[in-house]
């Protein structure tokens, strides 16, 4: 049988396609650009038909309709990474969570959890059959593998991709039509203090290396900096748009890599029509399962591996907490420790853990003297490598613990340092700085801070001359319209007196 007639016997409606699912199933879906949520849709409209449903899945860029009040007893969410709409189920106990390295979800998936159903979104097929997973190969290629029923979303607007990452139409059980727009990722401004982790970050990159670049402002101000390097290499679990630019440029040329040369490997895309048109049709970015991008084994083959990681927290040990925040699931672990070690064991590697100095609006300090009680270690201290805020550069392996925790002090915010300091005497006996080294110190730091008031200063100026600028015209608008208003009233009378 021809692959069209076999495509088109197996073509439903959402609707037809869902009876497949029973009452008790679990159900795992693809995540990110990749989720099926035309399927979804039509299991939310029917829910009242299902009871017990378990909802596999990871990082969703939509809502979470499993987590809703009415969904109780029919659909319950198990997520493997928590996002906005999930993160108050989780907390509340109403959904659950499952943590793993991200190279280990596609094992724990298949032989742990044992979904029976898989939803995934794919392209049109191609002139041989094959559809491609796209944005999303990660865990979402290996569960059509192993599940008993695999209905698939055919969307026009999922790119087509290589690597390993095409499947024919015959090993799937059911096909829905639904064409949509993919959900996207959009790069957002980058801060000033994003600009400065960036420049930090990217005096730690040299020519040839391979890079992991995650998502978000600080990859993106990473990216920004890299334009004076040449042969970088890419392989990484995901990336966003600010990859684009240095592939485009040849910066990203994958030349110097050991494995895939010539080829940028990637677990999925998360970005907008920028990225994902880059990609489609491309044969120089090949999308891997992700027990193959993630699996430090495999990360580790590529010389000088250089991995970028974000976190919420970091102890004077150098400890990383980076997905819980207290007893709340903030995310998950994710790819980070699979990086880190990956990039730790590859010749000439460096992992590098990035963060903003403060959250809250500068009111709470990202470095502190204990993890905040509940909170799990994502990282342990053994594996950090260096941390970077903008206040510089905190390079850990090798070195005691009390030269950690003073690295660590002299890259907090100056307004938490004091606080820092007096942890250190209370833990070690003894003063951290000497007195020339303090003030080497304070004089540094006052010259960042009037630095940055000087740039605050000069922000206010421009928006003062431009509000200036906007009254003035605003004045001059008013004028003009008073004038016509004068001019339509002589012409009234003009008329009125030409009529009498």
């Amino acid at each position: 049988m021809k692959w069209q007639e076999i495509y088109k016997e197996k073509l439903v409606s959402a609707e037809e396609a869902i009876k497949l699912i029973h009452s008790g199933d679990k159900v795992v879906t693809g995540f990110g650009c990749g989720e099926p949520f035309g399927i979804e849709r039509a299991l939310v409209e029917h829910f009242d038909e299902y009871e017990n449903v378990e909802i596999i899945s990871m990082l969703t860029l939509g809502d979470s309709p499993w987590c809703e009040p009415h969904m109780k007893g029919h659909f319950k969410l198990n997520c493997l990474f928590a996002s906005q709409s999930n993160r108050k189920s989780i907390s509340e106990g109403e959904s659950e969570f499952t943590t793993s390295h991200f190279y280990e979800i596609p094992d724990v998936i298949e032989n742990y959890l044992c979904p029976r159903v898989s939803l995934v979104m794919v392209s049109p097929p191609d002139e041989h059959g094959y559809v491609s997973f796209g944005t999303t190969v990660d865990y979402t290629k290996g569960t059509t593998d192993h599940c008993e029923i695999v209905i698939a979303q055919v969307n026009k607007f999922m790119p087509r991709t290589f690597g390993n990452s095409i499947k024919h139409v015959r090993e799937f059980t059911r096909f829905v039509e639904i064409d949509e727009p993919l959900p996207e990722v959009k790069t957002v401004n980058i801060s000033d203090v994003e600009m400065e982790i960036g420049k930090y970050c990217a005096s730690l990159i040299k020519d040839g290396d391979c890079l992991q670049l995650g998502i978000g402002g600080i990859p993106n101000a990473v990216c920004a900096q890299l334009f004076d390097k040449k042969d970088l290499g890419l392989h990484s679990e995901l990336v966003g748009d600010g990859v684009v630019p240095l592939l485009e440029e040849g910066i990203i040329n994958n030349k110097k890599k050991n494995t895939k040369r010539g080829r940028t490997v990637i677990g999925a895309a998360f970005g907008s029509e920028i990225l994902n048109n880059y990609i489609n049709n491309n044969p120089a970015v090949e999308l891997h399962p992700i027990d193959y991008v993630n699996n430090p084994a495999k990360i580790a083959l590529n010389d000088n591996m250089v991995s970028i990681n974000s976190c919420i927290q970091v102890d004077l040990l150098g400890q990383v907490v980076s997905d819980t925040i207290g007893l709340s699931q903030f995310s998950a672990v994710g790819g980070q420790v699979d990086f880190v070690r990956g990039a730790t064991m590859s010749k000439g590697g460096r992992s590098i853990i990035a963060m903003p100095s403060t959250a809250r609006k500068g009111t709470v300090s990202r470095i502190v003297p204990l993890i905040t009680e509940g909170s799990a270690v994502t990282t342990p201290r053994n594996d950090v490598n260096y941390v970077v805020t903008e206040y510089g550069i905190a390079q850990l392996k090798g070195k005691t613990v009390k030269e950690r925790a003073k690295a660590l002090i002299m890259i907090a915010h100056p307004a938490f340092r004091p606080h820092l300091i007096v942890e250190y005497r209370r833990r070690f006996k003894e003063e951290p700085f000497t007195k020339d080294e303090l003030m080497g110190f304070t004089s540094v730091i006052k010259e960042r801070i009037e630095q940055r008031r000087e740039s605050r200063e000069e922000r206010r100026e421009q928006l003062a001359e431009h509000t200036r600028e906007r009254r003035e015209q605003r004045k001059e608008n008013r004028e003009e319209r008073k004038e016509q208003i004068k001019e339509s009233f002589a012409d009234r009378k003009n008329k009125r007196k030409n009529v009498d």
